[in-house]
């Protein structure tokens, strides 16, 4: 399987927390299969409960093994509680695979601040960056962008949201190719005196960094109208950003569905519109783009949305595959030391 220089493509292995998230197994089996099947290069680690997984991978397959987990963490657990109790779970032992190297990657659609607290603990962080940050790729008018940070961080000071702005030009530059990605801070107004002590401060940061191209503050309308490549905020702002647009987006399919659906004249139209329609609805369905990154941690950690279906649970995979085949964490880590003040 050449890739685009001609040469072999690496074998990658992704470690599954198997167990987590609101479906489970009966998700995450099914989608690793698929995963596998697409991709000769890609081998998978499903950690869990053995007989439960052995029961619906039926014939198994020869680049799919399980790893037993004694424990699961729940979606409702504290972060203090699992980090006490539960270094046993599928969540803790597929991360632990990617520490020691057995993996190169890790997935999973459980508790994102025990996710977060154990990506910390077992992975650990890049020096001198203080919080992970939650960043997801999402479509927007012309291509799509970097949003930062989408929950693993209610608050955030100005020093968090400069370190954030970093990674996410870094991890723009690594997945998209872009020399000089436009960085902007999301914020209540364009006007410099708008916004809160944290964001006009990050702003005059980010402002005196020669070596980012930041652009200033956008507002919440302008994160799908190709306006930055990066946009970055805290955890609280990021996630009812986010949580807003796959809600829209649910609701434009829907709203489709049932006129080109309704009547005879609607099915019609629907007919003749169907190549069009077709893009829109894969370009808007939240499903094809699950998969958010944990950056600030030394290793490749996605995390899928906890109700993901099987087809978002593969491209959670997808984004797990190929933030290691781009090499995300040591392209990140090798120019922050340049960048932070």
């Amino acid at each position: 399987m050449p890739d685009q220089d001609g040469g072999a493509v690496k074998p990658v292995t992704i470690a599954i927390d198997a167990m987590s998230g609101d479906r489970g197994p009966s998700v995450v089996v099914p989608a690793a299969l698929a995963a596998v099947n697409e991709n000769e290069a890609l081998s998978i680690v499903l950690v869990g409960i053995q007989s439960e997984l052995e029961a619906l991978l039926h014939q198994g397959h020869e680049r799919i093994r399980i790893v037993e987990a004694a424990d699961v963490v729940r979606m409702h657990e504290r972060p203090s509680h699992v980090l006490r109790h539960k270094r046993s779970s599928s969540m803790a032992v597929a991360l632990g695979l990617v520490r020691d190297g057995v993996a190169q990657g890790c997935v999973s659609a459980g508790n994102t601040g025990a996710l977060m607290a154990f990506g910390r603990s077992v992975i650990r962080m890049y020096p001198g960056i203080e919080r992970p940050a939650i960043a997801k790729l999402i479509p927007s008018l012309r291509g799509r962008c970097h949003v930062l940070d989408l929950g693993a961080n209610v608050d955030s000071s100005a020093e968090n949201l400069y370190q954030y702005a970093l990674m996410g030009s870094l991890m723009a530059s690594a997945i998209c190719g872009q020399a000089e990605p436009r960085v902007a801070l999301l914020n209540v107004g364009e006007e410099e005196i708008k916004g809160n002590e944290q964001v006009r401060l990050a702003s005059h940061m980010l402002a005196q960094c020669d070596t980012i191209n930041y652009i200033g503050y956008i507002e919440g309308s302008d994160l799908f109208r190709d306006v930055a490549d990066v946009v970055v905020c805290d955890g609280f702002v990021g996630n009812i950003a986010l949580k807003t647009g796959e809600g829209v987006a649910g609701l434009l399919i829907e709203l489709l569905e049932q006129a080109f659906t309704k009547t005879l004249y609607g099915r019609f139209i629907g007919f003749m519109a169907r190549p069009i329609m077709g893009k829109l609805l894969r370009l808007m369905d939240p499903s094809r783009h699950n998969g958010a990154s944990l950056l600030g941690l030394q290793g490749v950690v996605i995390k899928s949305h906890g109700n993901a279906n099987e087809r978002a649970m593969l491209a959670a995979i997808r984004q797990a595959v190929r933030e290691v085949q781009l090499e995300v964490p040591g392209r990140i880590n090798e120019r922050l030391d340049d960048l932070m003040f």
